[in-house]
């Protein structure tokens, strides 16, 4: 990769900016520190724009179940066949012919001891005995929320074949009847981006990829570092962008998918206090409140002597007149 140097400068969120050739060596450093893994980012220009491209890993941090969809959108029902038509409006004969409906072959469907007690005794009559059919069975989606077959239980063998369709994250399954999923927090997922996207965009990305049917404006990316710092993205941010600048070590800094209301803000100085326990926090508090009343102490004596230099003042300055 090419990483020359270029002076214009490349948006990384609103009223921010960063120059070309300052990007372009934090992304050589991100490349370097994932050399030889699917992590590595490209960059491109177009038009004079640079566009980096690339997988971004997000962790989950969510904290209540999501919703996910029923089914598929390139999935279809299929339709149940009609009263009137045999095999799907299809009528074929032995030979492949289609029949038409009067000429139907007549049908004699048994279980196997019904066959054995009609041969015992010799009865033939010729009636045609159907078992009640089945009723229509709904395409499997990768969700595997279809409507499940009735009348039989299914063979272990068949009830792992069924788990391994399900829809899962991160090899988690979901409750299939209720459609909602927690996703472990921590775990990583990653969608392939590029610096052009801002959050929102990255949002409704990693929701459609996984078929999550709550809303993208009820998340927001932040950026957590070990320290307890958690900075939000806002919606003009480029969260790949921020990804390289905040360096490629995930053990420094992750980008975590939040809910909006459970999350709040904590800033860096905020968060330098995080770690202590709490003997330690109350002593700097009672630290901090001696400070307070020392300079509560100060600030009253300067005002006492200054009011008292008024005073004298305006005494002399009353005083003044009388004299004459």
């Amino acid at each position: 990769m090419d990483y020359g140097s270029c002076e214009y400068l490349v948006p990384c969120g609103k009223d921010k900016y960063i120059s070309k050739n300052e990007l372009l060596l934090h992304l050589k450093t991100y490349n370097i520190y994932y050399e030889g893994q699917n992590l590595q980012l490209r960059h491109r220009e177009e038009e004079g724009e640079l566009i980096v491209e690339g997988l971004l890993n997000i962790s989950w941090g969510l904290r209540r179940p999501i919703r996910l969809q029923m089914q598929d959108d390139n999935q279809r029902i299929r339709p149940p066949p009609s009263s009137s038509s045999w095999h799907s409006g299809c009528n074929l004969g032995a030979h492949g012919l289609v029949l038409k409906p009067s000429t139907l072959p007549d049908i004699q469907v048994t279980d196997v001891d019904a066959t054995m007690n009609a041969e015992g005794t010799g009865s033939s009559t010729g009636a045609v005995r159907l078992q009640p059919e089945e009723p229509p069975q709904l395409l499997r989606t990768r969700s595997d929320v279809g409507v499940r077959r009735r009348g039989s239980a299914r063979t272990p063998s068949e009830q792992r074949r069924i788990r391994r369709h399900r829809f899962s994250i991160n090899g988690h399954f979901y409750n299939h009847k209720t459609s909602v999923f927690t996703p472990a927090y921590g775990s990583v997922t990653n969608v392939r981006i590029n610096s052009t996207m801002t959050t929102p965009q990255v949002l409704k990305l990693l929701l459609n990829k996984f078929k999550i049917e709550n809303s993208a404006e009820e998340f927001a990316l932040y950026i957590v570092h070990t320290s307890g710092e958690k900075q939000k993205l806002r919606a003009t941010d480029y969260p790949l962008i921020a990804r390289i600048l905040q360096g490629p070590c995930e053990q420094v800094s992750k980008v975590f998918l939040m809910e909006k209301d459970q999350v709040e803000e904590v800033t860096y100085d905020v968060a330098q206090y995080i770690k202590f326990e709490m003997p330690v926090l109350r002593s700097f508090i009672q630290k901090l409140e001696e400070e307070e009343d020392r300079e509560v102490k100060k600030l009253m004596r300067k005002y006492s002597i200054l009011r008292l230099m008024i005073e004298q003042r305006l005494e002399e300055i009353s005083e003044g007149p009388a004299r004459l």
